[in-house]
């Protein structure tokens, strides 16, 4: 009997299964979400478009948790993709939880995966056009969310409580942490034979986009839209057809990249109408 090859969804939000519906077929899916109800919901969206798929859930802040997950994606057979859309947005949660969530779980994610990723298979991070808005961090600071052992990560002295501002700032510098995790995973994932990269999407229509328009940032995330060169908000699909590049054929020689993707909100931010107001 052939072994099936796996692709692992973490996190079943539209972003996720837009990706995983590029490049799953003739493959297995395993769909984990915190919540179950959220894994069975796409699991069906994605069973009645003719795709194989087990449901499971996971909670990334817990190394017994992504740990149990990689054991059942192996008992299904070899994993040869890994999708990590999991996370919580500024408005959805405290500093503590975004790093928690957001940086820790995917430092997780990338160390428990790194170890069973198949040869030839490909890893995807869900970062942020976020982590490209945190003004630059210093060598060694890259170098410590890059490279810091997972479980010593939360205990870095500049990501603690009294040099986090707020939200906002936790999830800038776990996005940003997230592509230099990336990064440096790439180089142990390629010693596998796989590969792995980021995307950092700027505002795409889904729950957690929808959240953030109806909370207190919601003001400033239109006004990204309208000043964009894009002059839009993307779609789930348009992320899933990066996905698709980076997880296929075509983008094998991609690996510990990220891909901004953003409609030019951060060109905007940083040279356009977005750009801080220099006073002299």
């Amino acid at each position: 009997m052939i072994a099936k090859n796996v692709n692992v969804v973490i996190g079943a939000g539209s972003i996720g299964q837009a990706i995983v519906r590029r490049v799953s077929a003739g493959k297995h899916v395993l769909l984990a979400d915190i919540r179950l109800e959220n894994a069975e919901t796409a699991a069906k969206t994605l069973s009645d478009a003719g795709f194989a798929v087990t449901t499971t859930t996971v909670d990334v802040t817990s190394r017994n948790s992504v740990h149990a997950l990689v054991e059942i994606a192996t008992s299904l057979g070899n994993v040869i993709g890994v999708i990590h859309a999991a996370g919580v947005s500024p408005s959805q949660a405290t500093p503590e939880v975004i790093l928690k969530v957001d940086l820790y779980g995917t430092a997780l994610v990338l160390e428990e995966f790194g170890n069973v990723i198949a040869p030839g298979g490909a890893g995807i991070v869900i970062a942020s056009q976020s982590g490209h808005r945190l003004p630059p961090l210093s060598v060694e600071q890259n170098a410590a969310l890059a490279t810091t052992p997972t479980e010593e990560i939360l205990n870095l002295s500049f990501l603690q409580a009294n040099q986090v501002k707020d939200s906002l700032h936790a999830y800038q510098l776990s996005k940003r942490g997230n592509s230099l995790r990336v990064m440096a995973e790439a180089v142990r994932w390629g010693k596998r034979g796989a590969r792995v990269n980021t995307i950092s999407p700027g505002i795409i229509i889904t729950p957690l986009a929808n959240d953030e328009l109806k909370g207190p940032r919601g003001d400033g995330y239109r006004r990204m839209m309208e000043v964009s060169a894009a002059g839009r908000a993307g779609t789930p699909d348009e992320v899933g057809t990066i996905g698709a590049l980076l997880m296929g054929s075509d983008g094998a020689f991609i690996t510990g990249s990220d891909f901004l993707m953003d409609g030019g909100v951060t060109a905007a931010y940083w040279y356009g109408d977005l750009a801080p107001k220099q006073t002299n």
